[in-house]
């Protein structure tokens, strides 16, 4: 094959080639059996719950509402007016 290396260097170079042919070949073929096998939905075909739940009313359970005073209205109607808007 090439007269300035040895015969056992060329068997090695020649086992490299085809364990690297083998690999890429074995990649592909495995990524080709593991699509096949998994079905990957198209995005925004996803039935399962959302990322993030949406809110409950006031009314779903009455530990999750809180009767302010006026005062409390006031100072929270105050800090948010102090909040930037970006």
């Amino acid at each position: 094959m090439f007269p300035s290396i040895s015969p056992a260097q060329e068997i090695g170079l020649a086992v490299l080639l085809v364990a690297a042919l083998v690999w890429v070949l074995g990649l592909g073929l495995g990524h080709m059996l593991w699509d096949s096998r998994f079905h990957h939905p198209e995005p925004g075909a996803h039935d399962g719950l959302p990322a993030i739940p949406a809110q409950r009313g006031a009314d779903a359970h009455p530990m999750e509402s809180v009767e302010l005073t006026e005062a409390e209205e006031q100072a929270f109607a105050g800090l948010i007016r102090t909040l930037p808007l970006h």
